[in-house]
């Protein structure tokens, strides 16, 4: 727990563990053993057919909720689940109060057809801004870790997004079409260039991993969940890369931000895509 006037990286300095057993044991016991054996009765929808939610939401959020905030005392956890329950306690996200930004299964559609795209997300935020996340895929057992200033690691080995290779077509996810409006559409469109291969994305949470992996160059967003943003961001910008909205400003998660944005392997292809959003290029 944090204690007298502890500040968050010293808390960080003693506890990142203690988080990633919390984000392991919630897949374990409420994420895992609903993968695949899910019933009718535990899928639900929320603003419609494409927004699923399912027991394993629920219950891994709520466990998060629990150890996260005895964790940090003082500390507030907006959850995707919470919000949709109370829309306002998304506010939270710009107040005085440590974050703990959380995404109990990213991909809930992938979870739902029993593949295995999905994972979980965790950030912890201070005055808007992105100082830890987790992000556990565990159908592989894979952890992506990263605290800002020390570093992006998966599994423990570090990693470097690393310019794309010159010459080669931009590998970019974009919003789903499932998930965009009409407007939102058009927008992306712009992405259908030479020199670019747009495709669909799946869980947001594993395309930020990709690209502090290299293995995708942007991703191209048009919505502003933080709960889906915030992990894999600091994710990307501690692995190399970088983030801009289509005015060419970072991307805020406490809203307000002009869409679609972009976060990419380096800035030079951030640039890039934000000039094609923006109808530049």
């Amino acid at each position: 727990m944090i204690e007298n006037n502890e500040t968050i990286d010293e808390f960080l300095a003693r506890y990142t563990d203690d988080v990633e057993e919390a984000v392991r044991k919630a897949a374990a016991q409420e994420i895992m053993p609903r993968w695949r054996r899910l019933a009718a009765h535990e899928v639900d929808q929320k603003a419609g057919p494409h927004d699923l939610v399912t027991d394993a939401d629920r219950k891994a959020e709520l466990y998060l909720t629990d150890v996260l905030a005895r964790l940090l005392p003082g500390s507030v956890v907006v959850g995707e689940e919470a919000v949709h329950a109370n829309p306002a306690s998304y506010g939270a996200i710009g107040g005085e109060a440590p974050v703990w930004i959380v995404d109990p299964v990213d991909g809930t559609r992938q979870f739902v057809r029993g593949e295995e795209g999905f994972c979980t997300l965790v950030a912890l935020t201070h005055h808007g801004v992105v100082h830890a996340s987790w992000t556990y895929a565990p159908a592989d057992d894979r952890l992506a870790t990263a605290v800002r200033g020390r570093g992006a690691f998966l599994d423990g080995e570090r990693l470097y997004a690393g310019p794309p290779e010159p010459g080669r077509e931009l590998r970019v996810a974009t919003s789903h079409p499932d998930y965009t409006t009409d407007e939102q559409k058009r927008d992306l469109l712009a992405l259908r260039t030479p020199g670019v291969a747009p495709r669909p994305c799946g869980s947001a949470g594993l395309e930020y991993l990709a690209v502090a992996r290299g293995e995708l160059d942007a991703t191209a967003f048009s919505w502003e969940a933080a709960w889906d943003h915030a992990a894999g961001l600091l994710l990307v910008e501690e692995a190399g890369g970088t983030h801009l909205t289509r005015t060419g400003e970072p991307f805020r998660i406490t809203g307000g931000n002009e869409l679609p944005f972009t976060a990419a392997r380096d800035a030079a292809t951030a640039r890039r895509v934000v000039a094609l959003l923006a109808g530049e290029a």
